[in-house]
């Protein structure tokens, strides 16, 4: 084997942020000083270089001295203190209100994801990929996100299989927490949101009957939708930094806390958290 230098390109600040959480969970589980292999400052770096250019677990690990194996659990650990500091949708909700946010924007993305063997009936009744999502027409998870007005993600979901529609999804984890602030600021999503409820402001749909929409709901339609594009950015900003989000070989149930842990990295790089 030959060994080669390598730059990481996160600052430091951010390694010491997530080596104090490991400490700090080193300390709740009171492990023993010296039992590991790595310091918290090298575990976290480990981590960061995973989420910042997803090596091969088993190279990343032989790189840091680790056998296979501990180098997924010294991952997960990372992951799952990370993913404990994200916001939950009433906090994040509360902050908006205190920050004056004018509205939100709703969204959903699949994650992509290795194949899953898990199945479950569709609506006809036949038995299908539960992870198996005709929107990307590929293995994902569906995780749906509320971002700013300029696109800054201030919370996300947990993962519903990708077979899950965004409308069910936002159903079971947005929706109803988000409704009674919706009067002071009104939320934005695309089509796949038709029958969201009160202030959930989604496109009029074209009539099937080959009618045209009238002016006004063009225009509407053409407002929204240019508020609503900035969103775009949200998943973006976690997916184009964090390159361990475009697909992910772990188990698919833990992309919730992948996301959310991806979510505190950006806070922290944009200084929503110190």
């Amino acid at each position: 084997m030959i060994a080669y230098p390598a730059m990481l390109d996160v600052p430091r600040e951010l390694v010491r942020y997530v080596g104090r959480l490991l400490y700090d969970e080193r300390c709740r589980r009171r492990t023993p000083k010296g039992s590991r292999r790595l310091t918290c400052f090298h575990q976290a770096l480990f981590a960061l270089a995973w989420f910042r250019t997803k090596p091969n677990i088993r190279l990343h690990g032989i790189a840091f001295g680790l056998s296979q194996a501990t180098a997924y659990r010294y991952l997960h650990e990372a992951i799952n203190v990370l993913a404990n500091q994200a916001p939950d949708l009433h906090n994040a909700l509360d902050r908006a209100v205190r920050d004056s946010v004018s509205h939100l924007v709703l969204d959903g993305k699949i994650f992509d994801t290795d194949r899953c063997r898990l199945k479950t009936t569709s609506v006809k009744g036949q038995t299908i990929d539960a992870w198996y999502s005709g929107k990307t027409s590929d293995f994902g998870g569906n995780i749906q996100a509320l971002c700013e007005p300029d696109g800054f993600p201030i919370w996300t979901s947990e993962v519903e299989p990708g077979g899950v529609v965004d409308i069910e999804a936002a159903r079971r984890h947005v929706l109803p927490a988000v409704y009674p602030y919706t009067k002071a600021m009104p939320v934005l999503a695309d089509p796949g949101y038709q029958g969201a409820g009160h202030g959930v402001h989604v496109p009029f749909k074209q009539p099937a009957d080959g009618n045209v929409l009238s002016v006004g709901n063009r225009t509407h339609n053409a407002l929204q939708r240019a508020l609503r594009s900035l969103g775009e950015r949200g998943f973006a900003l976690l997916t184009e930094r964090w390159t361990a989000l475009q697909h992910t070989t772990l188990s698919p149930s833990r992309l919730g806390d992948l996301v959310r842990a991806a979510l505190v990295l950006v806070h922290f790089e944009y200084r929503r958290i110190s």
